[in-house]
């Protein structure tokens, strides 16, 4: 079964083939960080005039890759939510449009579904049930993973998500857009012990997270410093950005081990799967993998490139639904905001 996979939920356009005999057989993305750069952040319009744009030209690249015609596929996928509406409706009316020219069935996939079935893609993979982190810039969520489709929220985000969090304080800090990644290689020639920021809501039992304050910290512990007659000189100040940035990842790596260590003993399961753009982040994943040996469990991640938003992880995902007999219900739709608890099989 060859599924055609199509991401388009925000700044990101994925296209990907997988066969369920052969894997992934082609994979293509387009990034629109150059694009939203200027304006700081995502444009909501920009993105979905880019997403019409590419999308077409993308999935006729994937069928050369491939190396087949659009007539040899079985199924076609696409992210139906969450997301931006426009960028979401594009991948939607593409998707259904090209189910019904070609008379195949579809399937709307859930976004952060794709994020968690993404370490499935390698070739040592999770065996349900396990738990997963979901880290990404709108999402921080520990889900507890039984079976494809049955998923129960054990902790969510109450305001920034971690992602989002990265990219705030690497705003702040003057690192541009997209700022997160920039932060975190800043963070490796940085001392995480100078400063001593927050670590949010684990002096509360419970698995939900909040970030907002460890930004405020961040905000507050800058200019205090900046501001001193020792941070003069450039290159001070520097070192000075480099720390915090060590600091900041440090409490962020810190609370999501140890929500996950609470997670590990309330399920009862033996295996930890991270996925989303965040789970790229190595110290984040070098913490994770210590509780292997101190929990006694498995530790799984996705591979780097399948961490950010992707078409790969949309086609995977279609085609273990359509392997259920799942069948779109021939209705263009996008859910903007849409639960992981609401899927079904």
């Amino acid at each position: 079964m060859k599924i055609l996979g199509i991401e388009t939920s925000c700044d990101e356009t994925g296209i990907a083939i997988y066969d369920t005999e052969q894997g992934l057989i082609a994979d293509q993305l387009f990034s629109q960080i150059d694009l939203h750069a200027q304006y700081g952040g995502v444009f909501p319009e920009i993105a979905s005039r880019d997403h019409i744009k590419k999308t077409v030209p993308l999935i006729k690249q994937a069928c050369l890759q491939a190396k087949i015609s659009l007539q040899e596929l079985d199924g076609i996928a696409y992210t139906a939510g969450p997301g931006l509406i426009g960028a979401l409706l594009v991948g939607s009316s593409i998707g259904c449009s090209l189910a019904w020219a070609l008379d195949l069935p579809s399937v709307e996939v859930h976004h952060m579904e794709g994020h968690l079935l993404a370490p499935l893609l390698d070739d040592e993979k999770p065996d349900f049930p396990f738990v997963c982190l979901l880290v990404s810039g709108g999402h921080s969520l520990l889900v507890d993973v039984k079976a494809l489709g049955d998923y129960s929220i054990l902790g969510d985000t109450l305001d920034d998500a971690a992602g989002e969090a990265f990219d705030k304080t690497a705003k702040l800090l003057g690192l541009g857009y997209p700022g997160g990644k920039v932060l975190s290689e800043l963070a490796t020639q940085g001392d995480k012990t100078r400063f001593k920021f927050p670590r949010p809501m684990l002096n509360r039992p419970g698995l939900d997270f909040s970030f907002s304050g460890l930004k405020t910290a961040v905000r507050v512990t800058y200019l205090h410093e900046i501001e001193k007659d020792t941070y003069d000189e450039k290159i001070h100040q520097e070192q000075l950005v480099k720390d915090i940035a060590a600091s900041f990842q440090e409490a962020i790596v810190d609370t999501l081990a140890k929500k996950c260590q609470r997670a590990i003993k309330q399920t009862g399961y033996k295996t930890l799967v991270i996925a989303g753009g965040v789970s790229a982040n190595k110290e984040l994943r070098q913490r994770l993998k210590q509780l292997e040996n101190t929990l006694g469990i498995n530790f799984f991640c996705p591979a780097f490139k399948y961490c950010t938003d992707n078409g790969a992880m949309i086609a995977f995902a279609g085609a273990m639904r359509l392997q259920k007999e799942q069948k779109h219900n021939k209705k263009i739709r996008a859910y903007p905001r849409w639960s992981l608890e609401k899927l079904k099989v």
